[in-house]
């Protein structure tokens, strides 16, 4: 068994080589394959790049193979992205609701109820629900932010709990 002339692609001869009587036959496979919507000549490019970055990897003998499984790899590759964008625009977006034009109103209602008697409470009430219902925080971290006792803020909760029950009572 004879040993190879040049041990790598990497030689720029090598290379050149290479793309000058491989690039025609990458560009018809993949044309005939594919078709030119693929555009054909972007993956012969791609895969003699691909090509280089490897080519301490890839012995001279096995460059043509090498090149083939990529350029074939890449052009299946997009052709599953094409699949996924068809789907992707075929399906509609959904343009309607469940909820009756009646519920839509109350709710809208409701929530200018809700702000109405939300501004009826007073400043620390208000501070001190929203932290607690809106913010999640616990009584005794909402103490520490007001510099207030937890007993205050828990009082000032259940007040703003109590008026937001007695404004909101007849929804």
């Amino acid at each position: 068994m004879s040993k190879p002339l040049f041990d790598t692609v990497c030689e720029e001869a090598v290379f050149s080589k290479l793309h000058a009587s491989l690039s025609k036959d990458l560009h018809d496979f993949i044309y005939y394959k594919f078709g030119s919507h693929f555009n054909p000549q972007d993956k012969v490019q791609e895969a003699f790049i691909k090509l280089w970055e490897r080519c301490k990897d890839v012995a001279p003998d096995k460059a043509k193979s090498f090149l083939f499984t990529v350029i074939n790899n890449m052009s299946f590759n997009d052709a599953k992205h094409q699949k996924v964008v068809l789907k992707f625009q075929q399906t509609k977006p959904k343009d309607y609701t469940n909820e009756s034009p009646e519920f839509i109103l109350q709710e809208k209602q409701y929530l200018e109820k809700f702000e109405k008697a939300l501004a009826k409470l007073s400043e620390g009430q208000r501070v001190a629900f929203m932290l607690n219902r809106v913010e999640g925080k616990k009584h005794q971290e909402i103490a520490d932010m007001l510099g207030l006792s937890k007993k205050a803020v828990e009082k000032r909760i259940y007040t703003a709990l109590k008026k937001l029950k007695e404004d909101l009572e007849e929804l």
